[in-house]
């Protein structure tokens, strides 16, 4: 799950190669050892490039940073996780606080894990709903504030970081749902990171909830922000609001977040085709109307069910998986969500939604 989630960063899940079959073949047969070979290489051309200490302890650290976490995120990719975004400075009594507990006890209860940046606050509240053994955590080291939070404290399962840029490529890549509860600036960045690399297609598209606290106003207005200039201006696409939910109730959040997976499954891009995976196909008479209706999606041809394409080889558990495979444009992200909703929902009605309206 986690492994095939940034489509950019990580070549197992996406073949964006447009050339030659045998330029194709060469790509694909690139090893582990060719990848390491590339860092060294990447290395030695540092030191010609005579740069600087600083440059290279940068370097340096991130990318040893960057190792440490996926060593401690790989035994963990086949559980569903949800990043869990929120102020460190939300006391225990808010309503906010108790509501992302409850969010974290009911979503561990569906066999999910919890990642969050492991201090207190809505933080330590979510890892304190999950427990500590469906929590992971990943520290940013200040000259201020605490350290991590008592639930992570000591885990296995926690990371300590330098470098904000890591830690939220960590927090992006490795999870399969996005919850924001209110914050800061922090909360606000990682928020509208989020939701830049789905709008762009940066990273697989997952849903993303923003969680009010009952009759709050956090979210709301960030919406009306939204609405109000950015989408007036026409500097987002009404479609855009596709990407991501606001809602007080921490139900609904649960369910926007696992209800995205009641039949979707995974994504994978193959040369100029995007491979949906799903649970269960859709209907001929839906089949239709999805191709009646997001005909605009299209570069060209059809959207037609498919069994595994010979280049999924590598993930033979996803084989008996059915597939709905088409060549995207890769702009409409906000229409491919839809998409994604229609199918989940058996029905074509998720494309009626009148964003005019809200």
């Amino acid at each position: 799950m986690g492994d095939y989630h940034m489509t950019d960063i990580n070549d197992n899940s996406a073949d964006r190669s447009k050339s030659k079959p045998e330029a194709h073949s060469h790509r694909a047969a690139v090893t582990a050892e060719h990848l390491i070979q590339h860092i060294r290489d990447t290395a030695d051309k540092l030191a010609a490039d005579e740069s600087s200490r600083g440059d290279l302890k940068l370097l340096s650290r991130s990318l040893r940073e960057l190792q440490y976490a996926f060593k401690i995120f790989a035994p963990y990719r086949d559980r569903r996780k949800v990043t869990v975004f929120g102020s460190a400075r939300t006391p225990e009594d808010a309503p906010s606080f108790q509501q992302a507990l409850e969010f974290g006890q009911k979503i561990a209860a569906k066999n999910w894990l919890v990642i969050t940046g492991a201090a207190s606050g809505i933080m330590e509240a979510g890892h304190l709903g999950a427990g500590r053994e469906n929590s992971m955590g990943l520290n940013i080291m200040l000259p201020f504030e605490q350290d991590a939070n008592e639930v992570i404290l000591g885990d296995e399962k926690l990371v300590h970081m330098k470098y904000f840029f890591t830690r939220k490529l960590m927090f992006v890549k490795e999870c399969d749902a996005v919850v924001c509860f209110a914050g800061g600036f922090g909360t606000l960045d990682e928020a509208f990171e989020v939701l830049t690399l789905l709008q762009t297609g940066k990273r697989d598209m997952c849903p993303v909830v923003l969680v009010d606290e009952p009759g709050g106003y956090y979210w709301k207005r960030f919406h009306e922000f939204i609405l109000d200039p950015l989408l007036k201006q026409r500097l987002i696409s009404p479609e855009d609001l596709a990407i991501y939910k606001v809602t007080d109730s921490c139900d609904e959040a649960i369910e926007e977040t696992i209800g995205f997976y009641r039949n979707y499954h995974s994504m994978r891009y193959v040369r100029d085709k995007l491979v949906l995976r799903i649970q269960e196909a859709p209907s001929p008479e839906l089949l239709e109307e999805i191709q009646n209706e997001f005909q605009d999606i299209l570069v060209r041809g059809a959207f037609k069910l498919s069994d595994p394409l010979p280049h999924e080889s590598d993930q033979p558990d996803l084989a008996p998986l059915p597939r709905i495979v088409f060549e995207f444009n890769r702009r409409s992200l906000g229409r491919f969500r839809m998409l994604i909703d229609c199918l989940n929902q058996q029905s074509i009605e998720p494309a009626n939604r009148n964003f005019a309206a809200e």
